[in-house]
């Protein structure tokens, strides 16, 4: 596309969403702000790095009866979990930006798509073993992807869902993201509640989007403590992108003013941050406490597309796939338009024949009749945090705490009775 070609069709594309009246991520996108990858595969950047999502099962004490022992290592359980989580953000925000030059839009995953792959164990002397992804997208409208990593060898689940709002503001597109993640460490009978981080893409006049967080996310443990992370931009806290600054903190949100704070961190999700005991910012004089560029991410092991499914989603959009990559736009809506039109086909003898599509892996479960269920609900020390469909970290009883949220749960009994996807 010529450079005076994609002036013109970026603004035509502006002023559709800037008159466009509701939720941005239901309209149709052009072609040519489009990702080859389904939205179904981000659930893979929950794990990347194994070796620090399975890092607290090795945090523990050695004298059980010592109780400053094990509130310090309680402390560092939730410590290293920040810094898994840290570790999660640059590959779901970055990742376009560092491989294309540009923000693109992922492709919207179809009803019943779903991903698996696995990470095997690379460490020394097999401590970590292996680590296997479910995702799957169980709802379309609104679109909720549902998601599970499991690590059988230490009884470590992570398991969540997400779906997204957006809006168009003078000049950025805002983004409330739904839902949460529930992180289990069975031997350590331990369990995290994690909220997502609101965000906005900016960029959009000079035809170059990029993605940057805001405002709050928490990380909230069964053990009491709380991370409080909060993001900012160029201009705000340190004047560079990507910022971050978090602290922790022994006992639930009443107690969270700075000056409680039992550890401070601070610095760029994307690149280096810093941490340092109590409420005082870190500088990179502190002790290191990520270094983003300098992890590698560990790729997840996928079967060869010819051997997926055809629900598995690169197999399913391959062919959209191939004609983005070659910028082939006729091609891309064609191809897409094809897969469009098959699900509403689907959903049509659907309506016909009285019945609705199954999810595969994942229950629905509803906390205005069945709450006493979810065990995660019953832990009092994670009740600062909304369990409704509340956005980007909301607290429970704020005004986004309104209690109509379909929240989903892994079943690996389905998954052990799969017969036609396996890994």
């Amino acid at each position: 596309m010529s450079g005076a070609m994609h002036s013109s069709t970026w603004s035509t594309f502006l002023k559709s969403i800037a008159s466009f009246n509701g939720d941005l991520s239901s309209m149709t996108a052009p072609p040519f702000i489009l990702s080859p990858t389904s939205l179904v595969e981000y659930s893979q950047y929950w794990a990347e790095h194994p070796d620090l999502l399975l890092e607290p099962n090795f945090l523990v004490s050695e004298d059980k009866d010592n109780k400053d022992e094990r509130e310090a290592m309680s402390l560092k359980r939730i410590i290293a979990v920040t810094r898994w989580f840290i570790s999660t953000l640059r590959s779901q925000y970055c990742s376009r930006n560092e491989s294309m030059g540009t923000e693109k839009k992922p492709l919207n995953p179809f009803l019943g798509e779903v991903f698996v792959g696995k990470w095997d164990d690379k460490s020394a002397g097999g401590k970590l073993g292996e680590t296997i992804l479910l995702s799957e997208q169980v709802s379309h409208h609104p679109p909720v992807t549902a998601y599970a990593i499991n690590n059988e060898q230490n009884k470590t689940v992570l398991q969540g869902y997400n779906g997204i709002k957006a809006t168009m503001s003078a000049t950025s597109i805002n983004v409330k993201q739904y839902g949460h993640a529930l992180l289990e460490y069975k031997t350590l009978e331990e369990s995290y509640l994690i909220t997502l981080p609101p965000l906005h893409i900016e960029g959009l006049i000079t035809a170059s989007p990029f993605v940057e967080l805001e405002g709050t996310s928490y990380i909230q443990s069964s053990t009491g403590h709380i991370a409080v992370i909060d993001y900012s931009g160029r201009g705000y806290f340190s004047g560079k992108k990507n910022s971050f600054k978090a602290r922790i903190y022994r006992d639930k949100l009443s107690s969270a003013h700075k000056d409680n704070a039992l550890a401070s961190i601070s610095g760029q999700w994307s690149g280096k941050s810093y941490i340092a005991k109590g409420h005082s910012s870190p500088s990179s004089s502190d002790e290191l406490f990520y270094d983003a560029k300098e992890k590698v991410p560990e790729r997840l092991i996928v079967k060869p597309i010819e051997e997926q499914h055809p629900l598995e989603s690169r197999r399913a959009w391959q062919k959209v796939a191939e004609a983005i990559k070659k910028s082939d736009y006729d091609l891309i809506q064609q191809e897409k338009s094809s897969i469009e039109n098959q699900q509403r086909d689907l959903r049509k003898e659907e309506r016909s024949a009285g019945t609705s599509w199954e999810t595969r892996w994942f229950d629905h479960v509803d906390y205005q009749s069945e709450h006493s269920q979810d065990p995660f609900i019953s832990l009092s020390s994670l009740a600062n945090l909304s369990i409704h469909n509340a956005p980007s970290g909301s607290l429970r009883g704020s005004k986004h705490d309104n209690g109509d949220a379909k929240h989903w749960r892994v079943s690996f009994q389905k998954w052990d009775e799969e017969s036609e996807i396996k890994i």
